[in-house]
């Protein structure tokens, strides 16, 4: 799609032809897609302004990287929110610190969850511990599991001993879903303690948590 074409389909009423009209401007350099994109932030659609935020991940620029902040602040719809975290993701670790900030500030889980996997992804160790305590003490119970699970990936890192630490004592959670995820989690960590209480697990009067600690048992 040629530029003026793209151009007149973001004036067009109905939003298929903005959406496809963002689409191709993944074919454009940032100096003329990203102030392009910029122009429908505030588009009626929230699809449409998830297709924006994810265009500002394909167009990497220091312009496009203040638009995904300006984004995950004042959106009002945790879908487009969601997209501008993981497209923020792609800016490598100097976006880190200002996804902790966004989890702190956003307790919807989409957007918790997105920064979340997007961490686990980056390899972004010291932020990650930061987030899974934070949504763990937060009250959305499936952001607490991916936080679990988020603990787990933290083995063999510098953060090793404190997810760990996190994991055990989580392993006497009132609720089943986050014993069952920390079954799952210890399966990756080889101390002693770790393995004590996966035994433990293996007696939960839970049968997922059960099935989960044997599972890791058997592929100790």
């Amino acid at each position: 799609m040629d530029i003026h074409e793209i151009k007149a389909n973001l004036e067009k009423s109905d939003y298929q032809y903005r959406l496809k009209a963002i689409a191709a401007l993944k074919d454009y350099t940032p100096e003329i897609a990203v102030p392009l994109l910029k122009s429908q932030l505030n588009d009626p659609e929230f699809l449409v302004r998830t297709f924006v935020s994810r265009g500002f991940g394909q167009q990497q620029s220091a312009e496009s990287f203040a638009a995904l902040l300006q984004i995950m602040k004042f959106d009002d719809t945790p879908n487009v929110r969601a997209e501008a975290a993981n497209s923020l993701s792609l800016f490598g670790r100097c976006a880190a610190s200002h996804l902790v900030e966004a989890f702190v500030r956003d307790d919807h889980w989409l957007v918790r969850r997105s920064i979340l996997a997007a961490l686990v992804d980056m390899e972004c160790y010291n932020e990650l511990f930061e987030v899974c305590v934070e949504a763990l003490a937060g009250e959305d119970i499936t952001t607490q599991e991916a936080a679990v699970d988020g603990l787990g990936a933290l083995a063999g890192t510098s953060q090793e001993q404190a997810a760990l630490s996190e994991l055990l004592a989580l392993a006497a959670s009132e609720y089943d879903g986050i014993r069952q995820h920390v079954a799952s989690a210890l399966k990756h960590f080889d101390a002693p303690q770790a393995k004590e209480v996966l035994g433990q697990l293996q007696q939960d009067s839970y049968h997922r948590v059960v099935a989960a600690a044997l599972e890791n048992l058997l592929d100790k």
